[in-house]
């Protein structure tokens, strides 16, 4: 990065230069950046009270140092404001976590990109969006929170497209990708909580996810979840493969009829995992589920889930909160586990 801040430094605020020059060095990710003259590096920098050269993580491909200042050298570049530096700190700790594997994620030839899932008073405190349109654009935080990671995954990790990452297609959440809980209008507790923080306490999560898809379906609870299980669970998924992470944003007003009809967070989660038991002999090639260590000697009869267990299953309650009868299922890489990083 010595480098890099040298030439920005000499670029100074010449927006168009700067921008041509960065992706000339492939710094960007395409879209317009803001430079990160010194002034704008050090307001960002006023949203953390510690050294500016702590080293935060190493990021893969490069395994380099992922230090303070350049999380706030490419949140300016992304358009974040400086009361987001301690989320995005904590964003950095959970994908550099070796659960998350952010070395297979970075390199893959999977489309697969970290899904920031964010729980707490910090939603409120920064203007997330957890209701309606929150996976869309016309939000600061979500938009700029995630474009921040991605230009770190880009810019520090070395994730350059057909350099080290590999993904043959790509998908759009590589730009960003980031939402709150809409904890106000779910029937259970908030997903940071099910996985052992406080309520009163902020928190991300994250997860790699291959994309994201609609379901468009009914309000009773068992067609609801035989609907969210066969959409999920599709034979070509790497969640059958590795026994992975597979993801569900479900809208408040079916959780709420879900919760009504005595489910629990828990029970949706168990509910799901017997419905995307799938046999052997449906998969067009058994060899592709060697991974599957879980399941001990596989027969045609061997029955799959596309996780390894039920609490593998991420579930949380996000969008608007009107009777609208979709909900969004996401896909996981497989080869990655969930990380929730609370905030200080």
């Amino acid at each position: 990065m010595t480098t890099f801040w040298s030439e920005i430094i000499k670029l100074a605020d010449d927006l168009e230069t700067f921008n041509a020059y960065a992706l000339e060095q492939r710094w960007s990710d395409g879209l317009p950046l803001i430079p990160p003259t010194e002034a704008r590096v050090e307001r960002m920098l006023a949203g953390y009270a510690g050294a500016y050269d702590t080293v935060v993580a190493q990021l893969p491909v490069e395994d380099a140092d992922c230090t303070v200042e350049k999380i706030a050298i490419n949140a300016v570049m992304a358009g974040c404001q400086p009361a987001y530096m301690p989320l995005l700190i904590a964003v950095v700790q959970a994908v550099a976590d070796a659960a998350f594997n952010l070395t297979g994620i970075q390199a893959t030839t999977n489309p697969a990109t970290p899904l920031i899932i964010v729980n707490g008073p910090i939603c409120h405190d920064l203007s997330i969006n957890c209701t309606y349109g929150c996976f869309g654009p016309g939000w600061q935080a979500n938009a700029t929170i995630g474009r921040a990671l991605r230009l770190l995954l880009i810019n520090v990790g070395g994730g350059i497209p057909g350099v080290r990452d590999m993904a043959v297609m790509g998908q759009p959440g590589k730009y960003t990708m980031c939402v709150g809980e809409n904890e106000a209008d779910s029937p259970w507790e908030p997903l940071h909580v099910a996985r052992g923080l406080q309520p009163q306490q902020s928190a991300v999560t994250v997860v790699g996810v291959s994309g994201c898809f609609n379901i468009l379906g009914t309000s009773r609870p068992q067609a609801m979840l035989r609907e969210i299980a066969d959409a999920l669970g599709y034979i070509g998924s790497n969640d059958y493969r590795f026994g992975g992470q597979p993801t569900c944003a479900l809208n408040p007003h079916h959780a709420m009829a879900l919760h009504r009809e005595g489910y629990s967070r828990a029970q949706v989660q168990a509910a799901l995992f017997e419905l995307s038991k799938k046999p052997v002999r449906a998969f067009a090639d058994a060899a592709l589920l060697d991974p599957r260590r879980d399941l001990g000697a596989l027969t045609e009869d061997t029955l799959v889930p596309f996780a390894e267990c039920p609490e593998d299953i991420l579930l949380f309650v996000t969008g608007g909160s009107g009777a609208g009868a979709h909900n969004l299922c996401l896909p996981s890489f497989g080869n990655t586990r969930a990380v929730t990083v609370p905030l200080p």
